[in-house]
């Protein structure tokens, strides 16, 4: 199976995570998740869900609604958990939101953004689907991810939704 890794266009690191995580481009557009934030905020003149430019910066409330939308739930990670008691086996995968520079052009700026990218296992190994990455990035098996998910959550501001199906997420069984 070939890798599916969507590239940064505008503000759309939301749109290329669900869609890296789900490894599937048609999964969601960002059509639908404007319509999610619109249904998130009926009659507001400024939807605080996106971008007031109309260009993305969709927060965590889009994401989770876009997660239903597939019979999925996002479930946050509590950083003071050992990340030993996660049941990697139950996770369709993980969408991690990180402090990023702002960038004008080449110029780095002195300003923190949040930045969504994915984490998906494709046969047998992960791969980070960070989409301002060229191309995917090979993490490797369980324990290497282990590892990656605890440099990132040491990052301040750093969250960790787990990606699971309604069932997995009613039941608990992502812990183990």
């Amino acid at each position: 199976m070939s890798v599916y890794h969507e590239r940064q266009k505008w503000e759309l690191c939301a749109l290329h995570a669900l869609n890296n995580v789900f490894q599937d481009g048609q999964a969601f557009s960002k059509q639908l998740l404007d319509e999610l934030c619109q249904n998130l905020s009926p009659g507001s003149v400024l939807n605080p869900h996106k971008s007031m430019l109309g260009l993305g910066n969709y927060d965590v409330n889009v994401i989770m609604a876009a997660l239903q939308h597939k019979e999925c739930e996002a479930v946050w990670w509590d950083k003071r958990r050992c990340l030993a008691e996660l049941r990697l086996d139950v996770l369709l995968g993980f969408i991690i939101n990180i402090p990023s520079p702002m960038q004008l052009g080449f110029v780095s700026v002195p300003i923190r953004r949040k930045h969504w990218i994915a984490v998906r296992q494709i046969d047998g190994t992960y791969y980070n689907l960070d989409s301002k990455l060229s191309k995917p990035v090979t993490i490797g098996e369980d324990g290497k991810l282990r590892s990656f998910l605890e440099t990132q959550l040491k990052l301040k501001g750093c969250e960790l939704l787990l990606v699971v199906t309604k069932e997995v997420a009613e039941s608990r069984t992502w812990l183990k």
